[in-house]
């Protein structure tokens, strides 16, 4: 088996899922997927719970692994490698390579509580990228600021609110110069008000950086307005995906149908 030609780095998907699968035991959570994300893309991924939605971001975040399938991010295999031909497992330093290039924020914030806010978020420049203090630190206030909490650096996250310590999980995530962000959930812990506060920020990320976003949410309106695609998840399969005026004004499938319709009633 050749490795395939290197195509046209514009053309190439940023993320790329190749019969995607993951099991649990018996219980398939992702089946058999192919999904493709291109470069900048906004992609919303919405479903019930227990579809494979956010185990989705895991095995991309390298969290879970893979049952089987591959995973291309960048135009490379991201826990496969080449050698000799052959396509086989990657070393820990291939993954970490790829990996480089993610940044994930979780539902949870899990930030470190005994660091302040910069702490927090220069502590994997640091450790895995190298900078020095100076520059790691400068880079952590730029990003505090762009996510508006340059008055909070020193603060710890028992001294935040949550939606001020989500936005230092995002900060936090930016830090480490990804090119694809995922997001799983991020608002689900959030009353409405501090809500609104971290999808602005997200909004902004989108309008501003080019960067690739994947982002598990069951906020409906905020996947209408900012996705550039919806997918529709159920069983571990995408069962239909769409730009999302057409995807919420005209679902093809029953089951999209069933869901969102349970969704607006719900509201």
């Amino acid at each position: 088996m050749q490795p395939e030609p290197a195509p046209d780095a514009s053309a190439t998907p940023m993320v790329r899922f190749k019969g995607a699968t993951k099991r649990y035991g018996a219980l398939t959570v992702i089946d058999a997927l192919h999904l493709d994300v291109a470069r900048n893309e906004k992609l919303a991924i919405i479903g019930p719970s227990g579809s494979g939605k956010s185990t989705l971001l895991r095995v991309l975040m390298t969290l879970d692994p893979l049952t089987d399938g591959v995973i291309e991010v960048d135009g490379e295999p991201l826990t496969h490698m080449w050698r000799s031909g052959e396509l086989v497992t990657a070393s820990k330093r291939h993954v970490r390579q790829v990996r480089s290039k993610i940044g994930m924020v979780f539902q949870s914030f899990n930030l470190f509580a005994h660091m302040t806010a910069i702490e927090n978020t220069i502590e994997a420049p640091l450790r895995v990228l190298g900078m020095s203090k100076k520059e790691a630190s400068e880079r952590g206030r730029e990003l505090l600021s762009m996510v508006g909490l340059a008055d909070k650096c020193h603060h710890y996250p028992s001294q935040l609110s949550g939606g001020q310590q989500q936005r230092v999980a995002i900060a936090r995530a930016l830090a480490m110069r990804p090119k694809i962000m995922l997001f799983d959930e991020v608002t689900s812990a959030l009353d409405p008000e501090l809500c609104g506060e971290v999808l602005n920020v997200i909004r902004k990320l989108g309008s501003e950086h080019n960067l690739t976003m994947l982002m598990v949410t069951h906020q409906m309106g905020f996947a209408k307005e900012f996705a550039d695609r919806v997918c529709f998840f159920s069983q571990g399969k995408v069962i239909e995906q769409a730009a999302p005026q057409q995807f919420f004004s005209a679902p093809q499938h029953e089951r999209t149908q069933q869901f969102l319709r349970a969704v607006t009633q719900a509201l």
